[in-house]
């Protein structure tokens, strides 16, 4: 079944975009946009059990530049989930939320775009962020639980890249995505 907006556009569309079913991808979007809280909540999730997935199995220490990263998402967690649970009350947040997380993801897109600048050495680090290590080994915890230091590792080394992006350019291309999503959303969000 069509929703109503596809039957009163029906008229002015030529029918080959409505045999292929083009109204009910639309229909789609729109509901995802609607619900958008809920989805960007587990989008924030998904990356934060990522992050944490390639800390925990792939032993990849995150730098300083990392975890600021996971504190975007963090805070752009609780705003979802406040967002998501709002719409059970008569609030009208949605707009509000979905504006708050666009300017958060679009911050997350700036900081791994700033990241991403520091790994290719378009520009430096901060100091407290270099001259680290790239990777934690066994030996490096042994020395942590004797009560010794262990430099953290540095920003400025790519400990994963794939297809010619590190973790931080991905994060990048994600968060980009997901504030765009957000702000489209917004238009959809009280209705």
């Amino acid at each position: 079944m069509e929703s109503p907006r596809a039957q009163a556009l029906a008229g002015h569309w030529p029918q080959a975009l409505l045999s292929r079913g083009v109204f009910r991808h639309i229909g789609a979007v729109t509901l995802i946009a609607r619900h958008w809280p809920l989805v960007a909540f587990l989008a924030c999730a998904l990356a934060l059990g990522a992050a944490h997935a390639f800390e925990t199995f792939g032993h990849l220490a995150p730098c300083e530049l990392c975890l600021k990263q996971r504190e975007v998402y963090w805070a752009a967690l609780a705003v979802a989930g406040a967002g998501a649970v709002s719409r059970l009350t008569p609030l009208r947040l949605g707009r509000w939320v979905c504006a708050a997380l666009g300017l958060a993801f679009a911050c997350g897109a700036a900081l791994a775009l700033y990241h991403a600048g520091v790994e290719w050495k378009f520009w430096p680090g901060p100091a407290s962020c270099s001259g680290g290590q790239g990777a934690v080994n066994a030996a490096d915890l042994t020395r942590l639980l004797r009560g010794g230091a262990m430099a953290p590792p540095s920003c400025d080394k790519a400990a994963w890249v794939f297809l010619g992006l590190s973790m931080a350019g991905w994060n990048a291309i994600v968060s980009v995505g997901l504030a765009a999503a957000s702000l489209y959303s917004a238009r959809w969000a009280d209705r």
